[in-house]
């Protein structure tokens, strides 16, 4: 800051650039993003434990045992069969659903997805 800023004269040497970087364009999904509000709802919190205990906390995918938490490997994550896009029923139906490890679903299932055969 010289001796000029803040009297309505630009500075000598101009501005930094930004160091904000835009964050990345997301696909445009039906609906928007209000189905995302549906994952902290009590309901969704009762469908997820009863999925996990159906399928008797292991993974559906790899068959390791899960444990609850989020960061760990081998955490429990409900995984919806066919990709909901926003659409309630496909959300909320326990036959779409079941239960896998995040290390699978973080990479393989998004593999799946991002290829169009999930």
């Amino acid at each position: 800051m010289g001796r000029l800023a803040g009297r309505g004269l630009p500075g000598r040497l101009g501005s930094a650039p930004s160091r904000v970087t835009p964050a990345p364009e997301r696909r445009a999904e039906p609906g928007g993003d209000a189905w995302r509000k549906w994952y902290s709802t009590a309901r969704w919190a009762r469908l997820r434990r009863k999925v996990l205990t159906r399928d008797l906390w292991v993974c559906q995918a790899t068959g390791v045992a899960l444990v609850s938490g989020r960061t760990a490997p081998n955490a429990a994550v409900v995984d919806h069969i066919r990709p909901h896009r926003g659409n309630p029923a496909l959300f909320w139906d326990e036959r779409n659903l079941r239960a896998v490890c995040k290390q699978w679903h973080d990479s393989e299932k998004q593999r799946l997805e991002k290829r169009g055969l999930a």
